[in-house]
This record gives C-alpha cells, sequence and structure tokens, in this order.
C-alpha cells in the first residue's frame, strides 16, 4: 500500500470511531494523529497533553502551538508517575506504569466529556521494539490507529510534509525519564536536571541530541556528523561548565553517537549491539 492509502484506511478507521481522545505529545507521531482524528472527525477529536516532571516546557509549548495550527482542541491533563514506586524505581518496563497513569487519568476525561475512544500513536515501526507501554494500551482497550494502518516512520513524516506539519521533520524524542539507567530511581530534581542539560545543548543549536544521566556523568548523544561542532568556537568549553553548573563532574561524549532508545541496549540481543556499530 502506497502512504496515501494508508492514510485513507487510518481515516476509516478513526471515523468508525466516531468520537476520540488523542494522547498527544506533539512529537512527529502524536501530531500526526492529531491532525488525521482533526480531518476525519472534527469537533469530536480532542488532543489531551499529559504535564508532569518528564514533559519538558519548550516541548508543552511546542505542542499548544502544533495543536493550534492543526485546529483540534487542546487540553492537559496533570500526571504524577513519580508517586508511583514502580516508576520511579525505573524497571525495564517503566514505560507501563506511565502509559498506565495517563491512561486512568484519559478515561474519567473520555467518560465525562462523552468521548468514546482513547487513541495514541503507536506506529508499525514500534513492533519489533522494547514497548511495554503498549502492554498497558492492550489491557485498557486503547486503540493505535496508526499501528492499525500499517503506517511507518517513513509514512508519518512524508504524509506529514504534504498536510504541511512542521512535525514533519521534527527530531525524535522520548519522556525525560529515558534518559535514566534502568534501576537509577528516578527524582524531580534529577529530571529537571537534565531537562536544563538538554535545553542548553537545543541552544547551542543542536538539532537531535539526548543527555544520559549517569548520577555525576553526563553523556552526551548528537549525530557522528555532528560532533565536529562541539569543538568549533568554543562550544565544548560551554558546554562542560554549564553541565558542571548543573552538578554533573563529568561530561562525556559518546561516539556511537545518538541512537534512539540507547538505554534499552543492556537488554537487547547481542547481534542487535553489533548492528549499531556497522
Amino acid at each position: 500500500m502506497t502512504p496515501e492509502e494508508k492514510e485513507g484506511r487510518l481515516l476509516d478507521l478513526l471515523r468508525s470511531m466516531e468520537s476520540v481522545i488523542v494522547a498527544y505529545s506533539g512529537g512527529v507521531d502524536s501530531a500526526y494523529l492529531a491532525k488525521a482524528a482533526y480531518v476525519a472527525l472534527g469537533e469530536r477529536a480532542l488532543a489531551v497533553t499529559a504535564r508532569s516532571a518528564s514533559y519538558p516546557q519548550a516541548e508543552m509549548e511546542e505542542a499548544t502551538r502544533i495543536a493550534q495550527l492543526i485546529g483540534i482542541p487542546h487540553r492537559f491533563v496533570d500526571t504524577d508517575e513519580l508517586s508511583d514506586p514502580n516508576y520511579a524505581a525505573n524497571p525495564t518496563n517503566r514505560c507501563y506504569f506511565c502509559k498506565s497513569e495517563l491512561f486512568s487519568k484519559l478515561e474519567p476525561m473520555a467518560r465525562e466529556l462523552g468521548y468514546k475512544r482513547l487513541v495514541y500513536g503507536a506506529i508499525a515501526d514500534d513492533r519489533g521494539d522494547f514497548r511495554p507501554g503498549q502492554q498497558a494500551a492492550r489491557e485498557l482497550g486503547i486503540r493505535a490507529p496508526m499501528d492499525e494502518a500499517d503506517l511507518t516512520k517513513e509514512d508519518i513524516r512524508h504524509l506529514s510534509r504534504k498536510w504541511d506539519l512542521p512535525t514533519w521533520n521534527k527530531a525524535s524524542f522520548a519522556c525525560l525519564s529515558s534518559r535514566f539507567a534502568y534501576g537509577n530511581r528516578i527524582t524531580e530534581e534529577k529530571l529537571h536536571t537534565v531537562e536544563a542539560a538538554e535545553q542548553f545543548l537545543r541552544e547551542s543549536g543542536f538539532w537531535q541530541f539526548r543527555v544520559r544521566h549517569h548520577e555525576e556523568i553526563a553523556r552526551i548523544e548528537i549525530p557522528v556528523d555532528e560532533m565536529r561542532r562541539l569543538f568549533e568556537g568554543g562550544l565544548r568549553e560551554r558546554i562542560v561548565a554549564r553541565f558542571k553548573e548543573l552538578g554533573y563532574k563529568y561530561v562525556t561524549l559518546d561516539l556511537l553517537g545518538f541512537r534512539s532508545g540507547s538505554m534499552n541496549e543492556g537488554i537487547a540481543r547481542p547481534q542487535t549491539l553489533l548492528n549499531m556499530v556497522k
């Protein structure tokens, strides 16, 4: 099927749901889903963004701007996943507890406002990755219409560009809790530290990046072809100074470069790790 044919299937799926709340972060996938829901259902679609310490202020502002551009009604809901000791302990299935908290807040909202379905932004590419949050969605009957329509990330970027969505080339993003090694306890203070560190990289002109938090060590991931920039114009020195202000004792560069989900590498199969360096 072409991307356009998959999009037609997605719109049909959404229309069949009659009214939906979209779990919306403002990222590439959820922005496209929000746009599709609005095209299919108009005012019978609502985008809802979870507001918590694991979601940066800059992303919240961007999500608001994009929702306004789409035209879809948009609300925030406060979530408190850090109050769940299962989440704060940061086990390998941390995302299960995060999604459970989110959906537990969205379900009563849907009932109160009269929306028939909750949908979220899982896509076909996610099927082969470690995604415990999908288990929570399945248990609660939350639909993933883009996955059902077999839409890939490549399809979504292509179709987002046709719809003039500014997210068509937006960098991949995951919640700030993904910056911590499994078993490293997550606190609000640590999340704010990572947020400030990544904001500095953003202000320094980097597009795709992660700051992985290893207590007193910050491990910076940026694309390999951007590493040269770190050593130009005093940028390396400014980054080191800022990160030390934030409390890091050591500031390191990961020579493997940026890769989404790198904290999953410790639980990945050996062949997966070999492929990363090829």
